[in-house]
Formats: C-alpha cells, sequence, structure tokens
C-alpha cells in the first residue's frame, strides 16, 4: 500500500460512518445525502465566512459558492483528508479570493446597508460590558476601530491565519491543513500577524 492510500485509510476511518456514508451516498448522486450533508456544515460555514470576511454580503457570496462547489465536484473527493478540512479549504480559498479583492480596491468598508439605512458595522459590535462608563465606551470604541483597521492592512494570508486562531479557535495543524500548507508555516505567519497587531496597539495594551 502506498503512502498516499495509507492517508486516505486513515482519514477515512478516522470520520464518523454516517458521515462517509453520506459523502459516498451523494457522489452516486443520491439528493437527499448531499443535502443532509449541507445541513450538518451549513451554519458552520457561514460562520467561518463571516469571521473571515466581516461582511454579510461577502459571507453569503462565499456561503453560496462554497455549496456549489463542493456540490460540482464532490465526485473527486477521495477521503485523503478528512471532509471538514476540504470543505474548509474551499472556502477559505474563496474568502483569501474576497481579501485579496478588497486589497486591489483599497477599502475595507464598515458601513453596510440595512433595512433601517446604513449601519456602521464597528459601532454594532458587541461591547465587553461598558455601557456604565462613556470613557471605557469610547475607549473599546477606538479599540475596535484600530484592530478592523489592522485586519485590514495585513496580508490576505496573515488575516486569514490570525482570524482562525483567534475568532474561530482552531489549532495551528488544522489550519496548516486548511491553507494546504505546513503547521509551521501557519505558525510563522500567524507571528507576523500578530506582531504586527501588537505593533499597531501599543498605545492600548
Amino acid at each position: 500500500m502506498t503512502n498516499g492510500a495509507a492517508r486516505a485509510v486513515s482519514a477515512q476511518l478516522a470520520q464518523p460512518m454516517d458521515e462517509i456514508s453520506l459523502i459516498q451516498a451523494a457522489q452516486r448522486g443520491d439528493q437527499n445525502a448531499f443535502e443532509r450533508l449541507v445541513r450538518s456544515y451549513d451554519q458552520s460555514v457561514l460562520r467561518l465566512a463571516m469571521n473571515l470576511l466581516r461582511s454579510p454580503e461577502d459571507a453569503y457570496d462565499v456561503y453560496q459558492e462554497a455549496f456549489l462547489r463542493v456540490y460540482r465536484n464532490l465526485d473527486h473527493f477521495r477521503f485523503d483528508c478528512s471532509f471538514h478540512t476540504w470543505l474548509y479549504r474551499i472556502v477559505t480559498n474563496l474568502c483569501l479570493d474576497h481579501l485579496r479583492k478588497r486589497k486591489v480596491r483599497r477599502e475595507e468598508p464598515t458601513v453596510v446597508e440595512t433595512a433601517d439605512g446604513p449601519v456602521d458595522r464597528i459601532e454594532t459590535m458587541q461591547e465587553d460590558r461598558v455601557d456604565g462608563d462613556p470613557q471605557r465606551r469610547l475607549l473599546s470604541r477606538q479599540l475596535r476601530g484600530r484592530i478592523e483597521a489592522v485586519l485590514g492592512a495585513l496580508t490576505p494570508r496573515e488575516r486569514m491565519v490570525f482570524e482562525m486562531r483567534h475568532y474561530q479557535g482552531m489549532r495551528l495543524k488544522a489550519i496548516g491543513e486548511v491553507l494546504g500548507t505546513t503547521e509551521e508555516a501557519a505558525k510563522n505567519c500567524l507571528f507576523r500577524a500578530t506582531q504586527k497587531m501588537r505593533a499597531a496597539l501599543g498605545d492600548f495594551i
């Protein structure tokens, strides 16, 4: 047995049997099985896209495109990694594309249009119980604004790693697998992003 075949068998055995069966049924064209797969991951995919992009519109675009790509490419899934890793790799690649396009446009909009008019996303982010202290509320708002600015200044890959580690709570090994790189490369990328964040927030910490 080749190393690749051994990894495929190992990854397959590590997954829940019901998920393996669902994937195999969906690969045979079972629409109900595919819909069950989507329901199993739709909330986590949307949450990941929201955390990485901080834009409901972009997140829903990524959500729809990700599952469309899964539908089109499920036949090519060979169990050489977990389905979760394969799916997250699709989502993060789409998010990277969005972040790179923002870099090209040199914009990181925080104001979004809602049914009630324009709303600043930074203003609506949850505050850590600072309502009773105007000075703390001001500092909290300034800090959030600074963090958003720094995130926008990171390279797309640095931002991706930083967000997945600190907002998704993912381990570096898992981040490396999702991004198709090594744990050490993910660690180095996180270090660079953290250094930039600390330098920019020096007067707040």
